[in-house]
């Protein structure tokens, strides 16, 4: 089969262990970000298959009426916002999804936590500079925890709270705060509650058309001025531009952001910030979870190939 791979920023995918599956395919990978739809078109005219990267490239109609070879998409990952997957069983293009691992973004959401805390990327700036001490951080022990939705994310990072001496307090729909109170957290009274008393608010949510714009400013104009909002999950559930206009107002007074409403971010507002610690999408950026991922999805261009596929999301598909 002739294999696309799209969007391998770090020339990463060559050197993961499981890549030596695709032996005897051929693949082509493409390094840099690329967005419209004419490009995209031509890079993939000869694909069989194509392997993304979570979201990083959009897979609409307009683009699928110009890929007639098109048969497989392997996503990595099981979110997929940005499939147009009525359009995918259209063209007969199958759509199979893997999962992965639920460390890697809460690693990355609580070393945030403690490098926007302590001011630590400032620091490390201001002392290659030649300056020596220029803030006062705050520790995080007796402090609360705010986590907003409960699921395997946010589960690992509440531990992490309490494992630094925190007070955890969880919001959500009804299921996180039934796991929540059955792990022994407390859950918070409403969501305003929640973003009232939070010292650290973390988000962890699935994106979707009932929690698009979830936080509003509403909400972040009751947290501290001393208070951190942590965002590792999607850009969209916070309420656009509501974010930049509240750090500027001083409630909350930090924020720490790995995920950005069009990305690759290079103009986001949010960049240009001092009071916020911003990373480009890191939160599954790992190489264990790198090697999760895409050991599924090329055992999935493997089954396929051989006539079974597996972790079919449109299998309507495959009565054509």
């Amino acid at each position: 089969m002739k294999i696309v791979i799209p969007d391998d920023y770090q020339d990463a995918i060559r050197g993961l262990d499981c890549f030596r599956k695709l032996e005897g395919h051929e693949v082509t990978i493409y390094h840099d970000a690329v967005k419209d739809v004419e490009t995209l078109a031509e890079r993939f005219r000869e694909a069989d298959a194509l392997v993304l990267i979570r979201e990083r490239t959009a897979i609409t109609e307009p683009l699928l009426a110009r890929l007639p070879r098109l048969k497989l998409i392997s996503q990595t990952g099981r979110g997929m916002p940005h499939i147009d997957l009525e359009a995918c069983t259209r063209h007969g293009v199958v759509v199979v999804a893997g999962g992965g691992a639920s460390y890697s973004t809460a690693e990355l959401t609580w070393g945030l936590v403690l490098a926007a805390m302590r001011f630590i990327p400032q620091e490390v700036a201001r002392l290659k500079a030649g300056r020596w001490q220029t803030t006062l951080g705050l520790g995080l022990h007796g402090r609360t925890l705010g986590i907003f939705g409960y699921g395997n994310i946010g589960r690992v990072v509440a531990g992490y709270g309490r494992a630094f001496g925190m007070r955890v307090l969880v919001w959500g729909r009804e299921g996180s705060l039934t796991r929540a109170k059955a792990d022994g957290f407390e859950v918070a009274a409403s969501k305003q509650e929640l973003f009232e008393q939070a010292d650290v608010l973390t988000l962890h949510l699935k994106l979707n058309d009932e929690t698009r714009g979830i936080v509003t400013a509403h909400d972040l104009a009751q947290m501290k001025p001393s208070a951190l909002f942590v965002n590792t999950s999607r850009a969209g559930l916070v309420e656009h531009g509501a974010l930049e206009q509240a750090l500027r107002a001083g409630r909350p007074g930090l924020a720490a952001i790995d995920v950005y409403e069009v990305e690759p971010a290079i103009n986001d507002p949010l960049l240009a910030l001092e009071n916020v610690v911003c990373t480009p999408h890191l939160g599954y950026v790992e190489k264990d979870n790198y090697e999760v991922l895409f050991s599924a999805a090329f055992d999935q261009i493997l089954a396929f190939a051989a006539g079974k596929p597996i972790n079919v999301v449109n299998p309507q598909v495959l009565n054509r």
